[in-house]
């Protein structure tokens, strides 16, 4: 039996921000279930509207158990562009995997308890640097997602399709050849519940 856990978020979308620490949880608790971090890009669009409301801040704090800094709720009216760090975790997703999921909570910390917009590659240099990260330029290209992270997107598209839904975050169990639509918003003031979550799928297939 193969057992994988897949999480399809935006680095910059206070949903996916509360749901990371679930993914932390089974990372921990659950080393046999490998971890797959799929960045959807859904803040990189400039034709979108790519705002936050305060209103979804207010809704994802009544649901979770993360915090949002002064400095990130003075901009959360600000657009958001998240095309870097789709390009930077789909590049450390691939070639430092150990490394992509603390990766993904220094950005995470950076942006919504520091107000760091994560839109330069300034803004990005001292965590490529705290994490000794060799990355390509043309990752830290903000204007178009990088071949890897446009092609990522295409894929979740994919999967999006065969599960019925396009919400992020999600959460997908795969075991063997079947995948479970995890329930996050079960277990966001809680993120320690989701392993018995997962360990009831798993015994089905012990």
């Amino acid at each position: 039996m193969t057992a994988e856990l897949f999480f399809i978020y935006d680095s910059h979308c206070p949903w996916s921000y509360a749901t990371t620490p679930l993914v932390n949880a089974v990372n921990k608790s659950l080393p046999e279930v490998a971890i797959n971090l799929w960045h959807c890009a859904y803040f990189s669009d400039a034709d979108d509207n790519n705002v936050i409301t305060k209103q979804q801040i207010a809704q994802v704090k009544d649901l979770s158990s993360v915090n949002f800094s002064p400095e990130y709720m003075g901009k959360v009216s600000h657009g958001k562009d998240s095309t870097l760090c789709a390009n930077l975790m789909t590049w450390a997703a691939e070639k430092t995997p150990q490394q992509a999921l603390a990766l993904l909570n220094a950005l995470q910390t950076e942006h919504f308890s520091k107000g760091n917009e994560l839109s330069e590659q300034a803004h990005l240099n001292d965590i490529v640097d705290e994490f000794k990260l060799s990355v390509p330029a043309k990752i830290f290209n903000k204007t178009k997602l990088s071949s890897d992270a446009a092609a990522q997107v295409h894929e979740i598209y994919a999967l999006q399709e065969i599960i019925g839904t396009q919400a992020i975050p999600a959460l997908l169990l795969a075991i063997d050849d079947d995948l479970i639509l995890l329930n996050h918003n079960l277990y966001l003031e809680e993120p320690d519940a989701i392993i018995d979550a997962i360990k009831l799928e798993l015994n089905k297939y012990a």
